[in-house]
């Protein structure tokens, strides 16, 4: 379990939820509640997120028992488990308990242990028991969207001979579905249930399936048919009610039975004078005549071998006035309702594509059959949608993956803000994703997402992406997905790109400014260091040197004229040091008034000393400045920071020794005047008989 996975735990003793929260949060968020009223606030505030309920019996308010009762009768308890933790042993109350929906019952005092296995075993069983239905209903959707494929693939066979559009289908299920929802909102005598309303539209698409009977010379006849030729047209509705009815099997099945109502009746008109039965007003399955209207509305909006496309305005007016026939009045009150938006609708959705929300809605009914109450399926659909609203509000790209189609599937927002398509298949070779995400940075998200675990499951890290043309910083954070068995591979990867650019800007702008010193703008002595132990890597036959120089009188400038002026010898110091040498040699400001170089020759070492020796030294505003430098050579005096400093520090002394005002080179010779480190570079162990340091011994220069 993560620490997200949240317990409720409802009692009104303080020390008895403090003692169950100390056991539960190593593995779980902890929410606590001191009596029935507030446990029943957190679980309607949290209810999708809550994986377990400690409720004790005996509570101000409302009792345990009313909270049992109340979450008994508002469906909760099918996905929220309930242990009873109470010190009442009585054998009534623990049966009451489980009479009214506890999973569990734990008498104090308890053990640590009993009560965490017994939490673990109860919060396994109900996820498994989620992950179970979450399977039934996955086969469900894959059984409705097949069932979708199936028909409309048949449909499409028919239209191709028929040499109408690809889209005619399509249209037909739109234009369907919106009439029967404008008639659920306006009319009860039909009795449409959103899974009759999915039932019908699917089986719309099989409306003209008679036509594969029809010869394609009639079909496709450019001009009008005769009298003869009309008359074998109008044989395509009995046949296709014949085509179904004479399927070996699946007569019982209501999506076969709708289909051929529609098939035979659905050239019906509302004043008995359609074909081939004449039927009159309610004689016509309601299916067929809503199909029929939705036929003849496609029909004058679409371009057929013997007529141009009407518009949406002429189409309306000719079914209006009655030019098309008669139809239920009814049905007509339902067109003119949503006359403003059917056009945009049809376009819209009829993208040649089934989404996920419309299997959600074709398999409402199936939902239900597996004791999914309506109740369960609104919030459902709230859920949904909330997602949706607050995924468009969070201006994150967000994503997930799946490995078993390895389809990365974007949010509508992120997509449209990347300039990608929502679905990429196979990502790890998508040219339109490497548009966006460097592929170095793609692999290295993929290597840091193949280390986490399920202890540890979440990656983040930044990346730079190129929105709409522009580079940005943007954070990942992103987790893998695992199943009940935590042991196998992930199953999913879900995600989300926030824009992190201006944090990450500053965040560079805080690190640079980190690596300098505030007064002088030289670099610090860390990163200094870090620098010039990276050229030493890289010497080879190169020659370099480390000077470190010290301003001799500064303590007495300090004293004599203050800080300020001495803060701006110091910024001066520095403006000349960092001219004297090159931009690729290093310059950085280790102590007070001490100051290091590294430069980098070929020959002519002394030459380059006089140089930074006689810029640096001078007079500052008629102040005259005297400085010592010590000068350590790589590779003579060393090959390491370490060495070369430490050398150079004594050939700095040597200077101050001999009057200052002076630059030195390291000689053997100077070896005695400080002592080596007495904490050794390498193990950080202290080395016996060194305890002075070097800086104890400037100290004491500096006194005498």
């Amino acid at each position: 379990m993560t620490k997200n996975t949240k317990i409720l735990v409802a009692d009104d003793s303080e020390i008895n939820r403090a003692i169950l929260a100390d056991i539960l949060t190593p593995e779980y968020e902890v929410l606590e509640a001191c009596d029935g009223e507030e446990a029943l606030y957190y679980l309607k505030r949290y209810h999708s997120e809550i994986a377990l309920v400690l409720l004790d019996i005996v509570m101000p308010k409302l009792d345990g028992f009313d909270v049992l009762t109340i979450m008994n009768r508002d469906g909760m308890l099918n996905n929220i488990p309930v242990i009873i933790v109470s010190s009442e042993t009585s054998a009534a109350y623990i049966d009451h308990a489980y009479n009214l929906g506890a999973a569990e019952y734990i008498s104090r005092p308890f053990h640590k242990m009993t009560v965490r296995h017994r939490i673990e075993n109860t919060v396994k069983l109900y996820a498994k028991q989620k992950y179970l239905e979450n399977i039934v209903t996955d086969q469900i959707l894959e059984k409705e969207k097949n069932n979708v494929v199936m028909v409309d693939i048949l449909s499409h066979i028919v239209e191709f001979r028929n040499g109408e559009s690809g889209l005619h289908v399509l249209h037909i299920r739109t234009i369907t579905e919106l009439l029967l929802r404008q008639l659920q909102r306006t009319c009860s005598q039909y009795h449409l249930t959103p899974a009759r309303i999915a039932l019908m539209t699917n089986a719309s698409a099989l409306h003209d399936i008679g036509k594969i009977s029809i010869p394609g010379e009639i079909l496709n006849k450019p001009g009008r048919l005769t009298a003869e030729e009309f008359e074998i047209i109008k044989t395509h509705s009995v046949i296709g009610a014949e085509m179904l009815e004479d399927l070996t099997y699946y007569q019982d099945e209501e999506l076969v039975q709708v289909a051929r109502d529609i098939c035979r009746w659905h050239h019906e008109r509302y004043d008995g004078g359609g074909y081939p039965d004449s039927l009159k007003g309610e004689q016509i399955p309601i299916a067929a005549q809503v199909v029929s209207l939705a036929d003849v509305y496609d029909a004058l909006t679409s371009e057929r071998v013997y007529k141009p496309a009407y518009s949406h305005e002429q189409t309306l007016e000719m079914i209006f006035s009655g030019e098309c026939g008669v139809f239920n009045p009814v049905l007509l009150d339902a067109l003119k309702a949503m006359e403003d938006h059917l056009e945009s609708e049809v376009k819209l959705r009829s993208a040649g594509k089934i989404t996920r929300d419309q299997i959600h809605e074709l398999t409402y009914e199936g939902l239900n059959n597996y004791g999914v109450s309506d109740r369960t399926l609104d919030l459902l659909e709230q859920e949904r949608t909330k997602y949706q609203f607050y995924a468009s509000l969070t201006r994150e790209i967000q994503f997930e993956y799946t490995y078993g189609s390895d389809t990365l599937i974007i949010s509508e927002w992120g997509a449209a803000q990347a300039g990608i398509p929502e679905s990429v298949p196979h990502p790890r070779n998508s040219p339109e994703l490497f548009k966006i995400f460097a592929e170095e940075d793609f692999w290295d998200l993929h290597s840091r997402l193949k280390q986490v675990t399920p202890d540890k499951p979440i990656v983040s890290e930044v990346y730079r992406l190129t929105i709409k043309g522009e580079r940005r910083w943007y954070k990942a954070v992103v987790r893998p997905i695992w199943g009940l068995d935590e042991n196998a591979p992930p199953t999913k990867i879900i995600g989300k790109l926030v824009d992190n650019d201006e944090e990450q800007n500053t965040l560079d702008q805080l690190a640079l400014q980190a690596m300098h010193d505030d007064l002088t703008g030289l670099l610090g002595k860390n990163y200094a260091r870090k620098e010039i132990e990276q050229h030493l890597a890289c010497l080879r036959k190169k020659k370099a040197a480390l000077m470190i120089v010290d301003l001799d009188i500064f303590k007495s400038v300090n004293d004599q004229y203050g800080h300020l002026y001495g803060d701006k010898m110091l910024k001066t110091v520095g403006s000349r040091l960092k001219k004297s040498v090159r931009n690729s040699d290093v310059v950085a400001r280790i102590g007070g008034d001490e100051f290091l170089v590294y430069v980098e020759y070929k020959e002519h070492i002394g030459r380059l000393a006089e140089r930074v020796f006689h810029t640096v030294s001078g007079s500052y505003d008629g102040v005259d400045v005297s400085v010592s430098i010590g000068i350590a050579l790589a590779k003579e005096n060393g090959t390491t920071y370490e060495e070369l400093f430490f050398h150079a520090d004594q050939a700095l002394y040597a200077s101050k020794q001999a009057g200052r005002n002076q630059y030195r080179f390291y000689e053997d010779s100077m070896q005695t005047i400080l002592l080596p480190y007495h904490m050794d570079l390498e193990t950080g162990q202290e080395r016996k008989g060194e305890t002075l340091c070097a800086a104890e011994q400037k100290d004491g220069l500096q006194e005498r």
